[in-house]
């Protein structure tokens, strides 16, 4: 600015400007793309969730992964919004809106990470808390009973801490009193694996929590999914990292650019009043 400021300097041309165009629609297309994401996800969510009894949804609200879905998207669809707008319209304050809230996410991201590492065992206790509840609604919502099968299935795991968890669940419960077809069984995803068998047997099953750990581990995997997710993490830091510089790295380039966009705008404006006062007075 100095160099244009200097007492009797001559004012820029007209079509001179300090927001390059580069910056300008980088992070305007860089913020279209997660606004369009965003919307996918929103759209998604809601769709599963009014698929949903709303009974059984409201019951195991605090496992329905609808709702981080739908959660995620709006704070996405909001954030970039914002950039976007401010973006294309030149908005410092849309800009600031912008800046400040991916600064927000990532600092709030960083906190939970090493609040994460520093509280373990707070945050096993946690994931402990949140698969129990998930055992407990397993029949209520069909999106988790289908994600926790996929879990064991992958972990080669059954229940949380062990395969006796399932009992908390009212259809598998192993009291005398349940009525239940499915009483003191266990869901077919426990089920140790035939690769020569080309149909499932979902009844495979069936009265396992009557049995002891040695009886049961011919059938069915007896290990909690809390130890192998554990280790499967402690087993993929590196793929984790990966993720997580993933998710860190587009948010730091939008600050940066919402940053720079926002200085060259405010030289631009800068500029326009000099240009206007050279013109009101020429020795100015």
């Amino acid at each position: 600015m100095a160099g244009w400021a200097a007492g009797g300097a001559a004012p820029r041309g007209d079509d001179f400007s300090f927001v390059s165009p580069v910056v300008k629609y980088v992070l305007f297309f860089f913020n279209m793309l997660f606004w369009m994401i965003s919307v996918v996800m929103v759209a998604v969510g809601l769709y599963a969730r009014l698929l949903k009894h709303a009974e059984a949804a409201m019951a195991c609200l605090a496992v329905d992964p609808t709702i981080l879905l739908v959660v995620v998207g709006v704070l996405t669809f909001l954030i970039t919004f914002c950039g976007c707008v401010g973006s294309l319209r030149e908005n410092i304050c849309l800009l600031q809106a912008f800046s400040v809230c991916l600064t927000v996410a990532f600092l709030l991201q960083l906190v939970a990470g090493v609040l994460g590492f520093v509280f373990s065992d707070k945050v096993r206790g946690k994931v402990s808390e949140i698969i129990n509840g998930a055992i407990v609604h397993y029949r209520d919502d069909l999106d988790l009973q289908n994600l926790i099968d996929f879990g064991q299935k992958e972990f080669s795991c059954c229940g949380g801490v062990s395969y006796k968890d399932w009992s908390q669940n009212m259809y598998f419960n192993c009291t005398a009193t349940n009525p239940s077809r499915e009483r003191c069984s266990v869901p077919f995803s426990c089920c140790l694996r035939d690769a020569n068998k080309a149909v499932i047997n979902t009844m495979c099953g069936q009265g396992m929590q009557a049995m002891s750990y040695l009886e049961a581990s011919a059938f069915i995997y007896t290990n909690g999914c809390i130890d192998k997710l554990v280790n499967w993490i402690h087993s993929n830091l590196f793929l984790l990292g990966g993720i997580v510089l993933g998710l860190a790295v587009p948010q730091l380039v939008g600050i940066l650019l919402a940053q720079i966009l926002i200085n060259q705008i405010r030289d631009q404006i800068k500029l326009q009043l000099y240009n206007q006062q050279h013109r009101a007075d020429p020795w100015y």
